[in-house]
């Protein structure tokens, strides 16, 4: 099982996270990443994995 947090100081809404893991990912009212599952495993855990990868601002940690 894999953790989700997301540092909401360094989120600036570029939209990647839940434009390539929309399992997990959600978009709030400003465009700034929302954590729908945050603990993952399988293919959610991929999903987290490739939006963190892709994270501009390295604002998405995976604590596994």
């Amino acid at each position: 099982m894999t953790r989700i947090a997301v540092d909401a100081d360094r989120c600036t809404g570029h939209g990647r996270c839940y434009t390539l893991a929309p399992d997990v990912f959600d978009a709030d009212e400003a465009g700034h990443c929302v954590v729908l599952v945050a603990d993952v495993a399988g293919e959610l855990e991929a999903q987290a994995d490739t939006a963190e990868k892709n994270c501009p601002e390295s604002a998405i940690t995976l604590t596994r």
